[in-house]
């Protein structure tokens, strides 16, 4: 199946050893294959990503942040996308963490709904 993750907004439903939670938000855009966006929220004052799709559900990205301690964060993900029950877009990743910090994790989200 091929996605489309063009003004998509998703929220962190789980994030082993990152800094992304609930309160973060993350906006993409897609152009083709390639996929950019923002995110902020948190710990995260902002941030930003640049990616692109590697398969019809598979997504490789690069990222960075400055947290609200200051901090300069990279690193890059693998993740998968998939459809819930409910029908909103999910994605998951594994990550590691390439400047600023070491070590990585994995972590989920969840498409967030258009409400206010």
């Amino acid at each position: 199946m091929k996605y489309n993750l063009n003004n998509k907004q998703f929220v962190t439903i789980g994030n082993e050893h990152g800094l992304s939670s609930s309160e973060t938000v993350f906006h993409y855009s897609q152009s083709g294959e390639i996929i950019t966006g923002q995110y902020g929220g948190g710990e995260i004052v902002e941030g930003c990503f640049v990616g692109r799709f590697t398969s019809p559900d598979r997504i490789e990205l690069l990222f960075q942040c400055v947290t609200k301690t200051s901090k300069l964060l990279a690193g890059k993900s693998s993740g998968q996308i998939s459809t819930s029950a409910s029908g909103k877009l999910h994605l998951s990743f594994d990550w590691q963490w390439l400047h600023g910090d070491e070590g990585g994790g994995t972590s989920s989200y969840v498409e967030r709904g258009m409400m206010g």
